[in-house]
């Protein structure tokens, strides 16, 4: 696998004093740059982008995935097992209302993965997985 570089993304939120709350707060993520109405987090090692915008009043889509009902769009990372769990367990304790509770995707099969899905406050739905085998991050 090649050496991976940071993705920048961007995505809007309604409240920047909620957005630094949640990924600067709950999520841990180091805050960088900033203005009135943006604000830079490293999640992970990668550049989000929280900018303000109106609250969107587009409903929820969602694709069914092995049984659950899997938010589009969403974004997160891949952690190791321990950093997940540790997530998992931090989330769990401040009261987050899970999408999809925390658990093992795809047991037993190619790609087996842990997973999770949350909401931020505006309503941007977040997935962070982790693998026992790395190797597994691609297999078909």
């Amino acid at each position: 696998m090649p050496a991976l570089t940071p993705f920048h993304m961007a995505f809007p939120v309604d409240d920047l004093v909620k957005a630094r709350a949640f990924y600067g707060g709950l999520l841990g993520c180091p805050e960088g740059r900033s203005a009135e109405d943006w604000i830079d987090f490293d999640l992970y090692g990668h550049q989000i982008v929280a900018h303000l915008v109106a609250r969107r009043s587009e409903p929820p889509h969602s694709n069914p995935v092995d049984g659950h009902d899997v938010p589009v769009p969403h974004f997160g990372v891949v952690l190791t097992l321990d950093d997940w769990q540790g997530l998992a367990n931090r989330l769990t304790e401040a009261g987050v209302q899970f999408v999809i509770e925390p658990h093992i995707r795809f047991k037993g099969e190619v790609g087996e993965q842990a997973t999770m899905f949350f909401l931020d406050p505006a309503g941007n739905a977040l997935e962070f997985k982790a693998f026992a085998d790395m190797g597994q991050l691609f297999a078909r």
